[in-house]
């Protein structure tokens, strides 16, 4: 999974982005200061996977993992490229979801960009960047097809979609609301035209250290960030960069203590890769043995062949049955023989939907 970080300068972006993944990001007090896209990864906590790890005595264990690419602050202009922004749009089309990172505490010493703390006009700032970018990527797809549409129906639907599709994004519009139809070759095409404005994307409301302990209930700025998420179908995470930055200094055993002592149970990273999980419709299943244990990240609903094609294809290709067992059955009855003989294991086929937290063996003959 890809989350492309973005936000006005001076939100707590680059801050965050360096909590999260620990590389370093320059973060400073004006905009700009990230000139080049930062990609970090990080590896997705799961504590199934230590327990099953200790019980295979695995030689490796392997977690999911998260890319975050940190895009430099954008201000208006940036799709006709102002501040150095244009050159960064690009790089969130490669992203699956993106988090939009928006200042919901004041402090005088922080410039803001706009002068005032506003979340609503933040993001519509951001938004408005991202349409407009979005409608020159239809304009050209138009100026290109507009000439081969008389002579091919094809090309003609896709020029009159396209159209369609600007029209709605110069009303102000995000492409997510654009309503394409059940027809599975449009919504096909749609997706391929990779718009901006039609990925999902998470606001992380960043607070002051007061604000957390309630969630942001009580400030204001986070409320019109929540009301404007719920509007557009968007996920909403609140998070303090700052405490975040000082947490991804200590261990796991500090980590534990402060957040007790800041009265909150989850650190930052774990809301967001929850929210991002959720947004995204995804879920983990489980390979387990001695020489590795691993978390594999698929869609909801994903079928056992398409599931097996994510760790090789010749899974896929070669698939015959999948041997399932929840990973809570395997741990209390100690191996997966002994699982066997208690009937926990099942022998599934082609059509089995795999759950969150199944450990699986692929059966495969290619």
């Amino acid at each position: 999974m890809k989350l492309g970080i973005v936000g006005l300068p001076n939100v707590g972006k680059s801050t965050l982005f360096n909590s999260l993944t620990k590389a370093g990001a320059e973060s400073a007090n004006y905009p700009f200061c990230t000139i080049d896209p930062n990609i970090g990864v990080v590896t997705v906590p799961d504590e199934r996977l230590k327990l099953l790890g200790d019980m295979y005595h695995s030689k490796k264990v392997t977690p999911a993992v998260i890319e975050f690419v940190d895009i430099a602050g954008l201000v208006k202009g940036a799709s006709k490229g102002e501040g150095l922004g244009n050159q960064f749009l690009a790089n969130i089309r490669e992203v699956d979801a993106i988090v939009h990172v928006v200042r919901c505490f004041e402090d005088t010493n922080v410039v803001h960009v706009d002068g005032s703390v506003d979340p609503a006009r933040d993001i519509e700032t951001i938004n408005l960047e991202l349409i407009f970018s979005d409608i020159e990527i239809l304009e050209r797809r138009i100026a290109k097809g507009s000439r081969a549409a008389r002579n091919d129906k094809s090309i003609a639907k896709d020029v009159a979609l396209s159209q369609k599709i600007k029209d709605h994004l110069e009303e102000g519009n995000l492409a997510k609301t654009f309503d394409i139809g059940e027809d599975d070759d449009d919504i096909k095409w749609f997706h391929s035209l990779n718009l901006l404005t039609a990925k999902p994307v998470i606001y992380a409301a960043n607070v002051s250290e007061d604000d957390l302990a309630d969630d942001g209930a009580s400030n204001p700025y986070v409320a019109s960030v929540r009301d404007l998420a719920d509007k557009e179908g968007s996920g909403v995470f609140v998070i303090c960069a700052k405490i975040e930055e000082e947490m991804s200094e200590l261990d796991d055993d500090e980590k534990a203590m402060f957040l007790e002592e800041l009265g909150i149970q989850q650190s930052g990273l774990d809301k967001l890769i929850r929210a991002s999980y959720d947004l995204l419709g995804l879920m983990s299943f489980l390979t387990a043995g001695e020489d590795e244990t691993r978390a594999w990240t698929i869609k909801k609903g994903t079928l056992a062949p398409q599931a097996a094609g994510k760790i090789h294809t010749d899974f896929e290709r070669g698939f015959i049955r999948a041997e399932v067992v929840n990973y809570k059955d395997l741990l209390e009855c100690g191996s997966l023989a002994a699982a066997r003989e208690k009937g926990l294991v099942g022998v599934e086929g082609k059509e089995y939907v795999v759950r969150d937290g199944d450990v699986i063996l692929f059966r495969f003959n290619v």
